[in-house]
C-alpha cells in the first residue's frame, strides 16, 4: 500500500486480515497500525493490531497497547475477549493454576453475558489447565449446546467442537470436528496455527499424544543454502554446471515430500536460486535476505555464474514476497557480510517458524567437504545443525562426505569487518542534575554500570563513556543481551532518592548486531569501531521508553538462532532518532516458560 492519499479503511482491513491468513503476525501488527494513523478511531484495526502481538507472543506490550488504545471501555465481545486472552497468556507464561483461574472467569463472564462460543471454549480450556475438572466438563459442554445453533460449515465452529471434546476427554469426536476444520481452513496459516497451539494445552495437560494435531497442520518453514555454480569457462567446482539438472530435480523432490509455505535464503547463481525457483513454482512464499546492495550482490555472486543466471536471478527477486537486505554497505571484500545475511535469514526463518507453529527445516546444497573460508555452505550447516535444527543436504557431486567443520569466529584474520553486537544507552534526566548531584551520579549511577561491565569484561571488546551515555562492543547477541539487561537491573535496583538523585533517573537501552570496521583512533590513541551499523545503534537509544532495552530484528534473529534464554517482543517499525529511518524493533527480555 503506498500513495500521499489515505487510503480507505476497507483497504486496511483487508491487507491485515490477509498478512494474518498467512501467518505475518508482525506485517499485521503494522499494517494496523499505518490504518490507525488515518483512522485513529477505527476499533477494529485497534483490536487487530493488539491481537497480533498478543498471537506472535508480545504479551506484554500487547497489554501496554490495549490499554494506550482505550479497549477496556469498549463492550464488543470479540475486544473483551482479547481482554482475557491477554491474561490468559500471562497466566500460561507464569504457570500458576490461580492465574488460569483467573483467566477463565474473564471468558466465562463473557460467555454468560453473550453466549459466545469462542469465549466459552477459552474458559473450558483454561479451567481445564486450572485443575478445575468438573467445572470445564459443564462448561464444554454448555459450548458444544450453543455452538450446535451455529452454521457446521466453519473452520471456527469446528475447531471450536473439537477443543470442546477435548476438553471432555472425546479424543475420537475431537479427532472428526479437526478433520472437518482442517477441510475448511482455506489456507490461513494463523488461524490454524493458533487452534494447534490452544489444543496442544490440552494434550500436554491430559497426556494426549499430538499426533491428532496433524489435520490441521500448516506448512513448514524452510531456511534455503548451498554452493554457486561453477563459473563460466570452468569444469571444476563444488557445484559443477553439469550437476545442475539433478539438483535441481533434488531439491523439487524434497520440497514435493514435505510442502513449505515459507522459503528464507539468498539468491547467488547456483544452488539459492534453484532453491528459490522450486520454492516459487510450489506455492511458497519466498523471503530473500542479500548481504549488501542488489547491483554489487549480482557481480559479486551472480554474474560468472553465465548464461540466464542473471534473469533467473531477477524473476525470483520479483517473485519474493519480501528482501531485506542484512547491510547497506558496499561488499569492501568481506566475506563475514555473506555469513551475517546467512545468519540472519536463519534467525528470520525461525521467528516465522514461531509464528506459525510449524517445523523448520534447512534445505542445503553440499559436496560434504569442510569450509575453506569463514562463509558458505559448510558453515551455514553447521550453524544450522548444531542448535540442534534439521538440515537435508543434497549433493551436487559424489565426493566423500566428511563431518562438518564447526564454523569459524566470524572475523576471522584476512576479514575487515568482524560482526558485533552493539549497546548504546544513557540517563533519561541527566541534563537536568545541578552541579552538586553530578558527583553523586558518577559515584552510584556511573559505578553501578562499571560494576556490571567488569562483570561482563570477558565478552566486551570495547566500552566508552561521556556524560550519561555509555556505548559497548561486544562479542555476541547473548552476551549483549545478558549485560544490557544486567544494566537495567542494576540502574532499578538503585535508591535514587536515598543517594540525593531525581527518583526519575531511567536508563534506555538500544541494541543492534552487526558488521563493524576495528579502527585505531589516532586522536586518544586507542583501538575502537567505526561503521554505519554503530550510527544506527546509537539512533535507536533515544527512542527506547526509560526502562526498557530495544532491539534490532538482526539482535532478534541471533538471540533465536541460539536457543537464548532471551526472548524479544515485538513492538513495530519504530521511527529511529534523526530521520534515520523506521526499524522493526523488539523489546528484550528475559525469557520464562510454562
Amino acid at each position: 500500500m503506498s500513495g500521499d492519499l489515505p487510503e480507505p479503511r476497507e483497504s486496511w482491513v483487508d491487507a491485515v486480515a490477509d498478512a494474518e491468513r498467512r501467518g505475518e503476525l508482525l506485517a499485521a501488527f503494522d499494517l494496523a497500525e499505518r490504518g490507525l494513523e488515518e483512522h485513529p478511531d477505527d476499533v477494529w484495526l485497534r483490536h487487530r493490531a493488539v491481537l497480533a502481538l498478543a498471537r506472535a507472543g508480545s504479551t506484554e506490550e500487547a497489554q501496554r497497547r490495549f490499554d494506550a488504545y482505550g479497549l477496556a471501555t469498549i463492550a464488543e465481545e470479540d475486544v473483551q475477549a482479547l481482554q482475557a486472552r491477554i491474561a490468559k497468556d500471562l497466566a500460561l507464561a507464569v504457570g500458576k493454576r490461580e492465574d488460569s483461574r483467573r483467566a477463565a472467569s474473564l471468558y466465562a463472564e463473557i460467555f454468560e453475558r453473550t453466549g459466545g462460543y469462542y469465549p466459552g471454549v477459552n474458559a473450558a480450556t483454561l479451567l481445564l489447565l486450572a485443575g478445575e475438572r468438573a467445572q470445564a466438563d459443564a462448561l464444554a459442554r454448555r459450548v458444544l449446546e450453543a455452538v450446535a445453533a451455529e452454521v457446521q460449515d466453519s473452520y471456527y465452529v469446528q475447531a471450536t467442537v473439537a477443543e470442546a471434546q477435548l476438553v471432555l476427554g472425546r479424543v475420537d469426536d475431537a479427532r472428526r470436528a479437526l478433520v472437518r476444520a482442517g477441510g475448511l481452513a482455506d489456507r490461513d496459516y494463523g488461524a490454524l496455527a493458533t487452534t494447534r497451539q490452544q489444543l496442544r494445552l490440552i494434550c500436554e495437560e491430559t497426556g494426549l499424544e499430538t499426533e491428532l494435531l496433524s489435520a490441521i497442520a500448516g506448512p513448514s518453514v524452510v531456511h534455503f543454502c548451498g554452493h554457486r555454480i561453477a563459473p563460466v569457462g570452468t569444469e571444476a567446482g563444488r557445484f559443477p554446471a553439469d550437476a545442475e539438472g539433478a539438483v535441481a530435480a533434488a531439491i523439487a523432490a524434497e520440497i514435493e515430500r514435505d510442502p513449505p509455505g515459507f522459503g528464507y535464503g539468498s539468491l547467488a547463481s547456483g544452488a539459492d536460486i534453484l532453491c528459490a525457483e522450486a520454492l516459487l513454482a510450489a506455492g511458497a512464499e519466498l523471503h530473500v535476505v542479500l548481504p549488501f546492495a542488489r547491483d554489487e550482490f549480482v557481480r559479486v555472486s551472480v554474474e560468472d555464474g553465465g548464461g540466464d543466471w542473471v534473469a533467473r536471478f531477477d524473476r525470483c527477486l520479483a517473485a519474493a514476497t519480501a528482501v531485506d537486505y542484512a547491510t547497506a554497505d558496499g561488499y569492501l571484500g568481506d566475506d563475514v557480510l555473506f555469513r551475517y545475511a546467512s545468519e540472519l535469514a536463519m534467525g528470520l526463518a525461525l521467528l516465522r517458524a514461531r509464528y506459525v507453529d510449524a517445523s523448520v527445516r534447512q534445505i542445503a546444497v553440499w559436496d560434504g567437504q569442510p569450509a575453506r573460508g569463514e562463509a558458505g555452505a559448510a558453515v551455514d550447516i553447521a550453524t544450522w545443525t548444531d542448535r540442534g535444527h534439521r538440515a537435508e543436504m543434497i549433493r551436487p557431486t559424489k565426493s566423500p562426505s566428511p563431518a562438518t567443520d564447526p564454523p569459524p569466529a566470524m572475523g576471522a584474520q584476512g576479514s575487515g569487518r568482524v560482526v558485533r553486537a552493539l549497546l548504546f544507552s544513557d540517563v533519561k534526566g541527566f541534563s537536568r542534575l545541578t552541579d552538586e548531584q553530578l558527583p553523586w551520579f558518577a559515584e552510584h549511577v556511573l559505578g553501578a554500570i562499571a560494576d556490571v561491565l567488569d562483570r561482563h569484561a570477558h565478552a566486551i571488546s570495547y566500552r566508552e563513556t561521556w556524560g550519561d551515555a555509555v556505548y559497548v562492543v561486544l562479542a555476541d547477541a547473548m552476551s549483549a543481551a545478558a549485560c544490557a539487561l544486567d544494566l537495567q537491573e542494576a540502574m532499578e535496583a538503585l535508591d535514587l532518592a536515598a543517594l540525593g538523585l531525581p527518583a526519575h533517573l531511567a536508563l534506555r537501552l538500544g541494541g543492534h548486531l552487526g558488521p563493524v570496521l576495528p579502527v585505531l583512533n589516532p586522536v586518544v590513541g586507542a583501538p575502537g569501531f567505526m561503521g554505519s551499523h554503530v550510527s544506527r545503534t546509537a539512533r535507536i537509544e533515544p527512542v527506547t521508553p526509560p526502562g526498557s532495552v530495544f532491539v534490532t530484528e538482526p539482535f532478534a534473529a541471533a538471540l533465536v538462532l541460539r536457543n537464548s534464554p532471551f526472548a524479544c517482543d515485538y513492538v513495530g517499525h519504530v521511527p529511529a532518532a534523526k530521520d534515520f529511518g523506521r526499524l522493526r524493533m523488539y523489546r528484550l527480555r528475559r525469557g520464562r516458560g510454562r
